[in-house]
């Protein structure tokens, strides 16, 4: 069953990956607020319009802490990144997201990050540095940090969407943060931007943007994060540099070299190494009625389902 989410949680780096290349060459420059706002409110209101459920209680200002953490700052230093970095290292820059996360999951969620994730993050974390360091290309460091605090932020904001998701059904909860992220930056581009002149590419590339790297994505992103540990989850994400890398060498018509190649097996070890050998581990969760891999959460405080 675990096989079956991080193959669903996948699909969200891999969409992810591609959003740097599709931003870079056919989203207008010089516009991040609207080009945030472009992606996640018709990403929102479609999936609302799927499953059409509006917040009630404590949702309402949750959604507005997430939308912003998750959506809202996250797509404007994202769009940031895209612009004024390569699409390799921008993708690449995100690949400490599963330590920062790790690290998240201890202090709010107290699950403390197993040795095997540690290793595998380790893994994953060469590897891309294999991938990255190749000096080839120069680094804005305007776009580094600007990676460097969408990963953090972003980071932050999924553990918290683990610690509060239970019990809301994951279209809805995506919305709620893609709508509430997109109410917040509206004000500000309004004042801060013009609206861009989109031609045809530009459309279409916002529709891929949004339907596929946002909706999709984030719905498949926030199913994994209900399913499976923080740690687990930020370790699939290496799947996000990875594709960032193979897209920027496919389109450039180049081979990977030796080191990136050997950096491309690290990061898959990287994520496979968690998932060896836990067969037996699971099987006793169950018998105890509830399994922790699921939830993220200690025995003592994890929640039956069904």
């Amino acid at each position: 069953m675990e096989a079956k989410w991080v193959a669903v949680t996948a699909v969200a780096p891999v969409a992810w990956g591609s959003n740097y290349y599709v931003t870079h060459e056919f989203l207008p420059a010089g516009h991040p607020l609207y080009g945030a706002l472009f992606r996640a409110l018709p990403a929102g209101l479609l999936l609302l319009a799927v499953h059409r459920r509006l917040p009630t209680g404590a949702w309402w200002w949750r959604s507005l802490v997430l939308g912003t953490l998750d959506v809202g700052a996250f797509f404007v230093l994202i769009y940031v990144a895209a612009q004024l970095l390569p699409t390799s290292v921008a993708a690449t820059v995100m690949a400490t997201s599963p330590v920062v996360m790790m690290l998240f999951a201890w202090l709010v969620l107290s699950v403390p990050p197993r040795g095997r994730q540690l290793l595998g993050a380790a893994l994953g974390i060469a590897g891309v540095g294999l991938m990255l360091l190749t000096g080839a290309v120069a680094a804005d460091p305007r776009g580094v940090a600007a990676s460097v605090a969408a990963m953090v932020m972003s980071s932050y904001g999924y553990v918290l969407t683990k610690k509060w998701g239970d019990g809301v059904d994951v279209l809805s909860l995506t919305a709620w943060q893609l709508i509430a992220g997109a109410l917040v930056l509206l004000p500000v581009a309004a004042v801060a931007e013009t609206p861009p002149r989109l031609d045809g590419p530009a459309v279409l590339g916002f529709a891929y943007v949004t339907m596929v790297a946002t909706a999709l994505a984030f719905a498949a992103w926030f199913a994994g994060l209900r399913h499976l540990d923080a740690g687990t989850v930020g370790l699939v994400g290496l799947l996000n540099p990875v594709t960032g890398v193979l897209l920027g060498t496919a389109v450039a018509t180049e081979t990977l070299s030796t080191r990136q190649l050997i950096g491309l097996a690290l990061v898959i070890a990287g994520i496979l190494v968690p998932h060896a050998g836990r067969r037996g581990s699971r099987s006793y969760d169950r018998r105890r009625g509830e399994t922790v891999a699921e939830t993220g959460l200690p025995h003592h405080r994890a929640v039956r389902r069904g």
